[in-house]
């Protein structure tokens, strides 16, 4: 699990989005961000996460955040991901799990008494300084957006 705290400063990141543009953390200066880390497109916490941050966009923006989903999938994925569940934000391609790790994200995990490595669904909450406000670590895939306006008192 992640060694970031609330407080810390968010760890740089660029990434490659659905579009084959490159996104970083400073393209988010002085706006919210909620960068979400899930395993893989298709799957289905992963699609509930997505199609509640997309139901729930218009209220995201009116309070002046930005969603950015992370997983390890391709972008060729997630295109596809984005079209079929008409996902109204950007969704990088952690293929590398770089920026995973560097979040702290990206470890052995285990399922039926197996051992892998795989990505732990996470949410960090970024403020407009860079800084990390808030930290989920037991996402509600289907009820993110209520999990998340108690968290943030919204």
């Amino acid at each position: 699990m992640t060694h970031l705290k609330e407080q810390d400063r968010a760890p740089y990141f660029e990434g490659v989005i659905e579009t084959g543009e490159t996104i970083k953390l400073s393209d988010f200066e002085d706006k919210k961000l909620v960068l979400y880390f899930y395993p893989k497109d298709f799957t289905g916490g992963c699609t509930k996460e997505a199609e509640d941050f997309a139901l729930n966009h218009k209220f995201w923006i009116e309070n002046g955040y930005e969603i950015v989903g992370v997983s390890p999938d391709t972008v060729d994925r997630h295109v596809k991901f984005i079209e079929k569940h008409k996902l109204p934000f950007h969704l990088i391609a952690d293929t590398e799990k770089e920026i995973a790790s560097v979040y702290g994200v990206y470890g052995k995990k285990k399922m039926y008494g197996r051992e892998y490595m795989g990505i732990f669904r996470t949410t960090f909450v970024i403020d407009g300084n860079g800084v990390i406000t808030k930290i989920v670590k037991k996402v509600k895939t289907k009820e993110h957006t209520q999990q998340l306006k108690i968290l943030l008192d919204l």
